[in-house]
């Protein structure tokens, strides 16, 4: 029998029939659900107070434009209510020990100092709380209250106290109706045994400072893509008004640089992210939707359109929506004082020549790298991990989502780069073998 969690101090414990999912991602939450619809109960575990991953901040997704918020919402809603999955979100998987069939975890639930049971989400702490600071969900660029919900659908939808911004002035305490905020609210151990362990810790933006030729960091219209995403949201900082961070104009001319930090030996990125030239020209197109007059440039360096429809895709941002591409890697990014616009220095492959391109906004196309979190849980489950961090698989042919020890199974992009499409097959790959492991009663 599950406990429902936030009990005191080492409440929690279960059988071996139960399954932990690291990671509340789409891939997270597929395998959530897929091991839940088989009649086992599941832990779901999430770093920050919603699951959703990183899809929870993308506006559409490629190759069809659809909405991600139209497709994801459902999702989150499935998985809030199932009745063998307990979310633990803002919580953090600190040791595990133990074998298949057997495994001992110890979960963080730090404080969120709300009680989720009372909390209705109506949002009236967050009118009236007096403190605003950047917010993380929209890349820093928008701002946040002190207690807040990281999007609208957010799951669970509970506020969040942030007490490192919070001056207990107490207005939210009042305007409660429900008395759900406790701010002196303590962080709690939970203790889980569970049969199987899924991990499903996604992936982290390539750091695009590290090219400081390319003016992140030093050019305010020089953003990268998860921050032009958030830009175009409606539910973004802007409302989805696509403006430049400098003057808020709206740009008349753009130019997207793939390949920023993948195919990178000397970045230690040697590998291709599968994913950048895709999300690039999704985001070109987005720029024509919103604006068709604006000149839209890809500059890169191959296109690798490999999924089902990504081709067409690729051809109909050329031909219908008449964005420019331009095979060549850029040299540097340099602003002009008077406008700041910025000056792309590019080889044009194609063509045999230099380019210098003024745009009014230059959107960075990062790679994919393996959350920092995923070496944490490596070392406490002593599987293996490849040259570049990602969880190592037993055979990439005949056992794709087995790591290498038993009972703990991989999927979406801890085990490497993927799209959407693709980490939720993976989801639902590893909740049929996490099944079978615990069919067998952890026996291989």
């Amino acid at each position: 029998m599950i406990a429902k969690p936030g009990g005191r101090k080492g409440s929690i414990s279960t059988s071996s029939d139960t399954a932990l999912v690291i990671g509340g991602g789409v891939a997270g939450m597929q395998a959530a659900l897929d091991i839940a619809d088989q009649g086992f109960k599941v832990y779901l575990v999430e770093t920050t107070p919603s699951i959703g991953g990183k899809m929870a901040m993308l506006d559409k997704t490629f190759p069809t434009l659809d909405c991600s918020a139209c497709i994801l919402t459902p999702r989150l809603s499935e998985v809030s209510h199932h009745p063998n999955i307990t979310i633990l979100s803002y919580s953090n998987v600190e040791k595990i020990t133990g074998r298949v069939g057997n495994f001992r975890v110890r979960v963080l639930r730090r404080a969120r100092c709300v009680h989720e049971e009372r909390c209705s989400g109506c949002g009236n702490c967050i009118d009236v709380c007096p403190v605003e600071v950047p917010n993380e969900f929209d890349q820093m660029i928008g701002f946040r209250k002190a207690i807040y919900m990281p999007f609208p659908q957010a799951t669970p939808n509970v506020c969040t106290v942030d007490m490192g911004s919070c001056i207990q002035c107490d207005r939210c305490i009042r305007v409660c109706e429900r008395d759900a905020i406790d701010l002196n609210m303590k962080d709690k151990i939970l203790r889980l045994s569970v049969g199987v362990i899924v991990v499903a810790t996604g992936y982290r933006l390539f750091d695009v400072s590290a090219y400081p030729r390319l003016g992140y960091g030093k050019y305010m219209n020089v953003i990268h893509a998860l921050e032009y995403e958030r830009l175009i949201n409606a539910a973004g900082p802007t409302q989805g008004h696509l403006i430049r961070l400098s003057d808020a104009k709206v740009p008349q001319n753009i130019g997207f640089i793939q390949c920023v930090g993948a195919r990178d030996v000397s970045k230690g990125v040697p590998y291709c992210s599968r994913v950048c030239c895709m999300y690039g020209i999704k985001n070109a197109v987005m720029a024509k939707e919103h604006n068709p007059n604006t000149e839209v440039t890809i500059y890169y360096a191959d296109i690798r359109a490999f999924g089902k429809g990504y081709e067409e895709f690729y051809h109909m941002a050329e031909t219908r929506f008449g964005v420019n591409f331009v095979r060549g890697r850029v040299g540097r990014v340099l602003e002009n004082p008077e406008n700041c616009n910025l000056i792309v220095s590019v080889e044009d492959i194609a063509h045999h020549e230099l380019l210098e391109v003024e745009h009014d906004l230059v959107v960075l196309s990062p790679g994919l790298q393996p959350p920092r979190s995923l070496e944490h849980i490596a070392h406490q489950l002593h599987f293996e991990v490849d040259d570049e961090g990602y969880v190592e698989v037993q055979n990439t042919f005949l056992n794709p989502v087995d790591t290498t020890i038993p009972g703990v199974f991989v999927c979406g992009c801890a085990e490497g780069p993927k799209d959407i499409p693709d980490s939720v097959s993976t989801g639902s790959a590893v909740a049929m073998r996490a099944a079978i492991a615990l069919l067998h009663g952890g026996a291989k």
